[in-house]
């Protein structure tokens, strides 16, 4: 009996010192930020200390406040770039995707919960075990439309024929390992977030399909080139001012072409991407290109992850800003470490961007820190890579309380009853 009231007397406490764990972990109690709240020079100089240490190849910040450029940072191991160098910037391609998907919404060519099979003549989900016209718009764009292909895009080496764009929704030539890279409903629309780059490739066919035009061209002329974004292009650039890409080990590497490039195919450069977070703040928000309103609809939360709002139409919610909104954008990395990172509040017009070559790490963390110093939060990308050590101090304190009750059940044990001397004779 006393062993069993130990028992249920742990419970609550494994319970609440694993609770004490996820929002320690998750408000950054054991983290110091690069700077005191509020101080943009010292996360300026923070931020500029660490691209210096850890750059392994090429690397632009920008720093803004209120909506003005606070501070910049450049460094190379090779040619210099600066504000208009174009680098790669992978998944952040989706974020300006996702524009190009609003702007048809707004002009009335497609509707966000309708079934997206209504667009398509090209082609077409394969039919599965689910009802393919939970397949929307609106679930593409929060990866929210359970297609399992996982992917991740590798990209097409030079040299490498492009993978037509129908059969790489068949199954993705350059997909990276451990993904599916088939595009196909393998769990129920709508019942859960699961990332899906094959999600952007099947929005890309729609904007085709509903413009007549290719991809490039058409969100570069509804796009890019409204908001002034004139170093950008979902085409391999051309030209003067691209950034030497390097890997892991410093060596470098030539471009790779994309067929998903709706997914992963943007180049652009930390101004521009500055101009486009900048679009999403303020009075002007939408850069003449969609409705304020309709970028509200952008960082209204349509999925979650850990009890927490994690993402939007296109964008991620990196967390809450207290205004009633979220600190949003996106981050990316393309193979071999090609790697960028584009944050902004929109009550403040707040932003981060970094782009980087060679260190996979960098941009993310960095964002990362940017999130901490404005919010006193981890985002939700910073929180799940600390998981493991947030279910390390769990199982140590769970450890804690066994041996606690082990040591308190000893202590509380009964105390045997002594034996007296033996008395009698023998027969």
């Amino acid at each position: 009996m006393r062993w069993l009231i130990l028992v249920l007397a742990a419970i609550p406490a494994f319970a609440g010192w694993a609770w004490i764990v996820f929002i320690g972990t998750f408000d950054g109690w054991w983290r110091e930020p690069l700077a005191e709240p509020g101080d943009a020079d010292g996360f300026a100089a923070a931020a500029a200390a660490y691209l210096d240490a850890h750059n392994r190849g090429n690397a632009a910040f920008r720093l803004v406040e209120s909506g003005e450029i606070f501070a910049e940072h450049f460094v190379s191991i090779g040619t210099p770039v600066d504000a208009h160098t174009r680098f790669p910037v992978a998944s952040i391609s989706k974020w300006v995707t996702a524009w190009a998907v609003l702007d048809r919404v707004e002009a009335g060519e497609l509707a966000l919960d309708v079934p997206v099979a209504r667009y398509l003549t090209r082609w077409a989900l394969p039919p599965g075990p689910f009802d393919n016209d939970g397949v929307t718009i609106r679930r593409l764009l929060s990866h929210t439309a359970g297609l399992t292909d996982d992917l991740g895009y590798l990209g097409f080496e030079p040299g490498q024929p492009l993978q037509p764009l129908e059969d790489s929704l068949n199954r993705a030539a350059d997909a990276e390992p451990g993904a599916d890279g088939r595009v196909r409903v393998g769990i129920e629309p709508g019942s859960e977030w699961r990332y899906s780059g094959g999600g952007y490739a099947l929005l890309q066919l729609v904007l085709e399909e509903v413009s007549g035009e290719a991809f490039a061209d058409h969100v570069g002329r509804t796009v890019l080139e409204p908001l002034g974004m004139h170093d950008s292009t979902f085409e391999l650039p051309d030209g003067a001012n691209v950034a030497t890409l390097y890997d892991v080990d410093g060596r470098s590497v030539a471009p790779r072409r994309f067929t998903a490039s709706s997914a992963a195919g943007l180049y652009s450069s930390v101004g521009d991407l500055a101009r486009f977070a900048a679009a999403h703040a303020g009075a002007a928000a939408g850069g003449g290109v969609l409705e304020p309103d309709t970028v509200a609809r952008l960082r209204q939360p349509q999925a979650t992850a850990f009890g927490t709002e994690i993402w939007g139409l296109g964008t991620m919610l990196y967390a809450e800003n207290g205004r009633g909104s979220h600190l949003i954008g996106h981050d990316g990395f393309n193979a071999p470490a090609s790697t960028g990172t584009v944050r902004v509040d929109p009550a403040t017009g707040d932003a981060i961007v970094v782009l980087a070559t060679g260190n996979p790490r960098l941009t993310s963390y960095l964002g990362g820190e940017w999130v901490f110093w404005k919010t006193g939060h981890l985002d939700i990308a910073t929180f799940y890579g600390s998981r493991r050590q947030m279910f390390l101090t769990i199982a140590a304190g769970w450890g804690v309380i066994v041996l606690a009750v082990l040591v308190t059940g000893w202590l509380t044990r009964a105390p045997r009853p002594e034996r007296g001397p033996v008395t009698g004779s023998a027969p």
